[in-house]
């Protein structure tokens, strides 16, 4: 016999929306993986039984990796800094994309993630809270944190932590975009190392972007913020913009704007945000490819990309070429709780992404250069790839 919730109010205000309808009492609950149907089951699943592993447990801690949720769980932490498309709001309101993200893990990956919101945008106390939080969960997932703290938090989680700490915004994004730029290179006829790439933005996806392409292989790439092309010779930079402009303008010698860094461009990533007039894209080179990914508008709007560019993309479900992170991080997960791994690698997210690339085959084409996130080859294809590259990269232990 189960004990149900109490149904959700009808009378709600916001009944009968159905956004808020689908909502309502939210999008996920706990649900027992065994039985409890007599004394016996009780006494299994708790006292007395329960006391057998949790001495084998104490006496060898790596054992809570298969007598406990630990090995297929992951916790999504986020203090609401940065949620997409809607900013700094704070962690309850942060809570239903939270919970989305929580869903998608499951249907997508088979992975268990527990939604955490956190009251506090102190640097340390959230590292600390983590860190703490940290022997109930196979691997952090860190989400909507504003740069440039997302950044911090997430080095140091790695530091301390000998689980997988994954900032979602940054790495997620990523490999996606990589992973469609290697099929819009295809298309195009261009390589890697003569391809000229702009980055709109220099935040958490665009620094993961950015560094993403370099280990691809790209050479020649600009990254912008609002003052234009990061370079050594402003004085304006954080540190992790700093190192990024020496190992981008810096060895190409650009400056300036983002619409002079897009004359004769090859390759526009937009991940800030804002419109690109349409006469800058007009100035980039024959064949080119732009992928806007702001949501819920894009950088540059499908329609006026066409008439300029040969491959499209946006990070949104209504048009073709979604470059969407649930293509990457149930997999990514799947693959390193499978093995086990202690972090997760640049090699992980490169074979990810090559992972997915690979999907497309000989289907690809101008409007399909990623799979759908409903391909049901997706997850295990990703996670297989990461597995790999885990052992391959020595951070895996089984």
């Amino acid at each position: 016999m189960s004990v149900q919730p109490p149904p959700a109010d009808a009378g709600h205000p916001r009944a009968g929306t159905p956004v808020f309808d689908l909502h309502l009492g939210g999008k996920m609950e706990i649900v027992s993986t065994v039985a409890l149907d007599d004394r016996d089951d009780l006494s299994l699943a708790y006292t007395p039984g329960v006391a057998l592993v949790c001495e084998a447990i104490a006496a060898e801690p790596e054992l809570s990796r298969d007598y406990t949720w630990v090995s297929n769980t992951v916790a999504i932490v986020t203090d609401g800094t940065a949620v997409l498309g809607l900013g700094d709001i704070g962690p309850s309101a942060a809570m239903p994309v939270m919970e989305g993200k929580a869903v998608l893990f499951k249907q997508f990956g088979g992975v268990d993630g527990v939604p955490i919101c956190l009251d506090t945008t102190d640097t340390d106390e959230i590292i600390d809270t983590v860190a703490r939080l940290a022997p109930s969960f196979g691997g952090i997932n860190l989400e909507d944190i504003s740069a440039p703290r997302c950044f911090e938090i997430e080095d140091r989680l790695k530091e301390r932590l000998d689980i997988p700490v994954f900032h979602d915004d940054q790495h997620g994004t990523a490999v996606v975009a990589l992973a469609a730029l290697e099929g819009a290179l295809k298309l195009t006829g261009r390589d890697h190392a003569s391809t000229r790439v702009v980055i709109s933005g220099a935040g958490a996806a665009g620094v993961a972007v950015a560094k993403i392409l370099l280990a691809a292989g790209i050479k020649d790439l600009a990254v912008t913020d609002r003052k234009g092309v990061l370079h050594s010779s402003r004085h304006d930079l954080t540190p992790v913009k700093r190192a990024l402009a020496a190992q981008t303008a810096d060895v190409t010698g650009r400056k300036g704007s983002l619409a002079e860094a897009l004359v004769g461009a090859d390759v526009y990533i937009g991940v800030s945000g804002g419109t690109v007039p349409e006469e800058h894209v007009a100035a980039m080179a024959d064949d080119a490819i732009i992928f806007g990914l702001a949501n819920p508008t894009p950088e540059v709007l499908p329609e006026v990309a066409h008439r300029h560019a040969r491959v499209v993309a946006t990070g949104r479900s209504d048009f073709p070429n979604q470059i969407n992170n649930v293509l990457a991080f149930p997999g990514i997960f799947r693959g390193a709780l499978d093995v086990r791994a202690s972090a997760i690698t640049e090699g992980m997210k490169l074979a990810a992404a090559n992972a997915l690339a690979g999907l497309v085959g000989d289907e690809l084409r101008e409007d399909y250069i990623v799979p759908s996130p409903f391909d049901e080859r997706v997850g295990p294809a990703v996670a297989e790839a990461v597995a790999e590259a885990a052992r391959r990269d020595g951070v895996a232990r089984r």
